[in-house]
């Protein structure tokens, strides 16, 4: 069977110039693993882009700053300059599903140059000439990473950094399940290298608006606890927005604050989105329920621990469908573990 790692190497290599995206909202692993691949490609003097779906995010702009990565800003739409001609091979890291790249679809499938994906979501789909895909992998940087080592590029201290950034982000600063000894590895290598995690920590964790801390309460304050305290459900609406004058990127790790009591095995944080587009609604887990499965019966998907969907409906509506649905996955899963 083909080596992946060695079918995105010899794609790549004869390439002059990559376009390298992800998904929609990108974090800290999504923007990370992006930086890293530029930073990876300039060494073989390959030259590439970085084109962001959504505006390139506050807290973790000092990822591209600090080592002059370029990005083209895609929000609210693609520019008219934008051009595939331009480049050679066309790269995604961090997804998989055409859901997570909106208005790329149409202009990607017809194109005739390598599609390559480099992801480690179990949610997929078969559009790529070439999938990296690990779904043990704690996040898309562990996977750039040992692309970058395969391909014998050396490590510098700024490769180090953005690789950092990307697993700390996915892993909870190592503190998540996915967490494996080869993570834990690689922190070390990159450590060694130089990366300053207290600064990198004070960036992602101590440097927050005002405003997210704002609608970090109104969220909270909409929190309810359903099936015996086993889901919680927050709430966030148009109104939280702008009366809070916080924006969507604000809810990232939101859906992480109801897994802190103690009953609460699925979290579920539903949104109002701001431009009319569909109902976002994120899902966590502490393992007793597969989300990214559940998510996948309304057209989402995810990992097993953290998955989400869209909904293009009410806000209530889509509240409804979905807690109905999750309240009567939690009675199955109870129901099945007590015949065990």
């Amino acid at each position: 069977m083909p080596d992946p790692y060695q079918q995105v190497i010899d794609r790549l290599t004869p390439c002059k110039k990559v376009l390298i995206t992800t998904h929609v909202r990108p974090d800290g692993d999504a923007l990370g693993s992006s930086a890293a691949m530029h930073l990876a490609l300039c060494k073989v003097n390959i030259g590439s882009e970085i084109l962001l779906l959504s505006h390139l995010p506050r807290k973790y702009a000092f990822v591209f700053n600090d080592h002059g990565v370029p990005h083209i800003d895609a929000e609210p739409a693609i520019p008219s300059h934008f051009h595939l001609d331009h480049y050679d091979a066309f790269l995604v890291v961090d997804t998989g599903t055409w859901s997570q790249l909106p208005d790329l679809q149409q202009r990607i499938t017809t194109w005739r140059k390598p599609k390559i994906v480099i992801d480690h979501h179990l949610t997929q789909e078969d559009w790529a000439d070439v999938k990296l895909v690990d779904t043990s992998a704690a996040a898309a940087g562990e996977i750039v990473a040992e692309m970058i080592n395969r391909w014998g590029i050396p490590l510098d201290l700024a490769l180090a950094n953005a690789l950092y950034v990307a697993i700390v982000s996915d892993t909870g600063w190592f503190q998540f399940s996915n967490t494996r000894p080869q993570t834990l590895r690689l922190g070390a290598k990159l450590m060694e290298l130089g990366v300053d995690t207290d600064r990198i920590y004070q960036m992602l964790y101590q440097n927050e608006r005002a405003e997210r801390v704002a609608l970090q309460t109104r969220a909270q304050d909409s929190l309810e606890l359903l099936a015996d305290g086993r889901l919680a459900v927050m709430t966030i609406r148009k109104e939280d927005f702008h009366q809070t004058r916080a924006g969507v990127p604000d809810t990232e790790n939101l859906i992480n604050i109801p897994l802190q009591i103690a009953t609460v095995e699925v979290a579920i944080l539903i949104t109002e989105p701001l431009d009319n587009g569909p109902v976002r609604i994120s899902l966590r887990s502490k393992g007793q329920v597969d989300v990214a499965r559940f998510a996948e019966q309304f057209g989402g998907g995810g990992h097993a621990r953290a998955s989400g969907l869209k909904l293009s409906t009410s806000l209530m509506d889509a509240r409804d469908q979905v807690v109905a649905a999750m309240v009567e996955q939690l009675g199955a899963s109870r129901a099945a573990a007590s015949k065990r």
